[in-house]
């Protein structure tokens, strides 16, 4: 489904194309060609074609979604789908003025978006593409036949182009980690002594998915382990679980930690999730449009380093969020994702959403984290999600 024209976006444009005009100029580009499927979606206003939803291959190929937007000239907008796409625009039309819906592959994708390009007579245009998502069939194709026309990386812009989430894209994300934290708890609920990891996964699966997610990992520990991956291992009396999930809701991502007990948590265990919030909400306090990036990491870690029982084996981490689970803002450099921090020194900016995590690997009592999202707005941060933070007690049965 697409979304509806979001605020100051011009009638029938589902993005505030003016914004991206003025980012377009700024990154000097006077094209983007579209390829991978966040920015296709984010184009064209939360459309993701159903078939090709968990799979790109097919036959010999590959489904290769392009959308090809000119800077001042929505009018010349394009989308390039696969045939069976035809049906979903007699259903929902496709808001770019030119649409063609023919195609089983990246090579005959690439070949109509050259000759859609070749018709704008741009000159020698920047274009600017995806070179991580555009596979070399398709990019010979369109280097060949495109002329003197600059081929120019466009990730950044993309990037900064996402990077302001509109009213609609925020209720969105909201929903996300409202229905992931509604379905950790009930996981929490529902599984007991005995329930091993590989049953508490599918649980989650199931909630999620009844919830109108569509699941996408679960990162799960139990015990003193600080192994997050499926196994047979089950949870006992007394111990701690974890569960790190990220459920995608129309496109976005929900992604979110929270911890359980089986049993009541003790004196030490009470404390050292104490620690964890503490830290947590020491950072999200900076997270308000205005403060440089850099004012919620540099909280948090200081934060953390006055825990003098904690901190040897405790990290924190804050990421943006959106449409992909790691995206502008890029607040912190290779830790532990490999990307440069590039917005660290930046304002934040009402519209971003960033995720802030701690996480505590102890040396006998397991992975403790919490994870929570954060919506930036004008002179307060919005935890979305937020129930569930403390020790949710497991197999309650509720």
């Amino acid at each position: 489904m697409n979304i509806q024209a979001t605020s100051g976006a011009k009638a029938g444009i589902p993005f505030d194309h003016a914004r991206v005009d003025r980012l377009m100029e700024e990154h000097g580009l006077d094209v983007l060609v579209a390829t991978s499927k966040h920015n296709v979606q984010y184009l064209l206003g939360g459309y993701k074609f159903i078939f090709f939803s968990a799979m790109d291959a097919i036959g010999h190929s590959r489904y290769l979604p392009i959308v090809i937007y000119q800077k001042g000239r929505p009018e010349h907008a394009a989308f390039m789908g696969n045939k069976m796409e035809g049906h979903e625009h007699q259903v929902h039309p496709f808001w770019t003025p030119n649409v063609h819906t023919s195609f089983w592959g990246s090579v005959d994708a690439a070949e109509a978006a050259v000759k859609h390009l070749n018709s704008l007579d741009l000159g020698n245009a920047r274009i600017g593409f995806e070179p991580g998502f555009m596979p070399s069939d398709a990019y010979r194709v369109i280097e060949a036949g495109v002329g003197n026309k600059q081929l120019v990386d466009a990730t950044g812009a993309f990037e900064r182009i996402r990077s302001i989430k509109s009213p609609e894209e925020l209720g969105l994300l909201r929903e996300a980690s409202e229905r992931i934290t509604d379905s950790m708890l009930a996981v929490f609920a529902a599984s007991g002594e005995g329930a091993s990891k590989e049953e508490i996964v599918q649980t989650l699966r199931t909630e999620e998915t009844k919830r109108g997610l569509q699941f996408e990992y679960c990162l799960i520990t139990l015990g003193s382990s600080h192994n997050r991956a499926i196994s047979d291992q089950t949870w006992k009396r007394g111990e701690v679980m974890s569960i790190d999930s990220g459920g995608n809701y129309h496109g976005y991502i929900g992604d979110l930690c929270r911890m359980g007990v089986l049993g009541e948590p003790d004196a030490e265990l009470e404390d050292l999730l104490a620690d964890i919030l503490d830290v947590q909400d020491k950072a999200i306090a900076q997270a308000v449009a205005g403060n440089p990036g850099s004012a919620v990491v540099s909280t948090g870690e200081n934060a953390l380093k006055k825990k003098d029982k904690i901190a040897p084996f405790t990290d924190f981490f804050t990421h943006g969020m959106g449409l992909i689970s790691h995206e502008a803002p890029f607040l912190m450099t290779n830790h532990p994702v490999a990307y440069e921090g590039v917005d660290a020194n930046r304002p934040l900016e009402a519209g971003m959403v960033i995720s802030v995590e701690t996480t505590m690997l102890h040396p006998t009592r397991g992975f403790i984290k919490i994870e929570d999202t954060v919506a930036i707005h004008e002179g307060r941060a919005e935890l979305v999600g937020d129930r569930g933070r403390g020790w949710n007690r497991g197999g309650t049965g509720g």
